[in-house]
This record gives structure tokens, sequence and C-alpha cells, in this order.
């Protein structure tokens, strides 16, 4: 192991060395295709020394999906709060930003989207959870937008789940090297999103 992995390791970047290698080879490999030897070979480093920063590979696992769903539910909430006060103009900013993740951040929204039948009962416990928040966040933009006469939907709660995993779905297709850039095509799944919600104005 070179002197700059054991520095990494060592330290705070210790931790995303090893997450990063889990990521890459879960993508690769799946969840129960995955060894901590694959994972510590990943990261140039020893098996040992993925034990000083996670007991086992479920905890690796759960690290990976609870810090990704953190940071899309911040990224998509503070997107929310720069939207003004429209409901339109709040539903396209969360679907630019739910797009961007799932394009800037491909490889842990991957493993999001296939690995929640992984977890144990108390990470599924709390990655619903965090799926939830999420959820409400579209879901309260929606209903309010129903309410105040914005959108003209029957079905608010299922435009929302169709919203939610049109978005997630980006990062099981879309390629870098491919025609449409993250925010050409988050503007685009953004217009999409408002026009499943029928929008009135």
């Amino acid at each position: 192991m070179c002197a700059a992995k054991v520095a990494a390791v060592a330290t705070g970047t210790g931790r995303q060395v090893i997450l990063d290698s889990a990521v890459a080879n879960m993508n690769e490999r799946g969840y129960h295709g995955t060894s901590m030897r694959d994972i510590a070979r990943g990261a140039d480093i020893t098996v040992a020394s993925i034990y000083h920063h996670f007991a086992s590979k479920q905890e690796i696992l759960q690290d990976i999906m609870v810090r990704a769903l953190h940071d899309a539910i911040a990224m998509t909430r503070g997107a929310l709060l720069r939207s003004g006060g429209a409901p339109a103009d709040q539903l396209q900013a969360l679907m630019r930003a739910w797009v961007m993740f799932h394009t800037t951040r491909q490889l842990d929204a991957m493993v999001g989207a296939t690995e929640i039948r992984s977890l144990d009962d108390a990470g599924r416990r709390l990655v619903v959870a965090l799926r939830d928040e999420q959820e409400h966040l579209f879901r309260d933009v929606v209903e309010r937008g129903v309410e105040e006469g914005d959108f003209a939907t029957e079905f608010p709660r299922d435009a929302v789940r169709g919203i939610i995993n049109m978005g997630q779905s980006v990062c099981t297709w879309w390629h870098a090297a491919g025609p449409l850039k993250p925010e050409e095509l988050a503007e685009r799944y953004a217009d999409l999103a408002l026009a499943m919600v029928k929008p009135t104005v």
C-alpha cells in the first residue's frame, strides 16, 4: 500500500476512499457479489484497514445509501428554497435538482436504486424514512398546487410517485458521453414533471 493511501486511511479521507471503492464494486458486481477483499483491493488498502472505519459490509452499504439520500434531500430542499413561491416553479426546481443528483452522482444513485433489497431491517427502516422525507418535498408542492388550482391532476400522489421514479431512473441509462448534458436533461425533465400534474396556467 502506497504512503498516500496509508495517510488517507489514517485520516478522515480514509472512509471516503473505502466508500468510493465500495460504490464502484457494487455497481459492477452488486452488493452480494462484492467482497470486503474487492473493496480493499479497489481502495488499495488491506481488509483489516477497512475495519478501522466500518464494522461490516452492511454498514458500508448503509453509509453509502444514507449519505446519498442526505445529499439528495439537501440539493432538492435548497433548490426549493431558491425557487420562489409558485407551485409550478417549485416543482420544476425540485425536478431539476433531482435529475442533477442522479446524473452527477450516478454511481451512488445506482446503488441506492438497486440495493435497498440488500439492507438489513434497521438499515431499510432508515433508508425508507429518508426516502419518505424526499417524497414529502415533492408531495407538499404538488398537493398545494392542486389546492390552489395551479395543477389539475386528479391523482396528485400517483403523479408524485411517477415524477420521482422518472427522475430516479435517469441513473440507469444516462451516459456522460451521450448527447444530453445533465443540465439539459434536468431542464427537459422539469418540463415533463410539470406536464404530469396538468398545469392550469
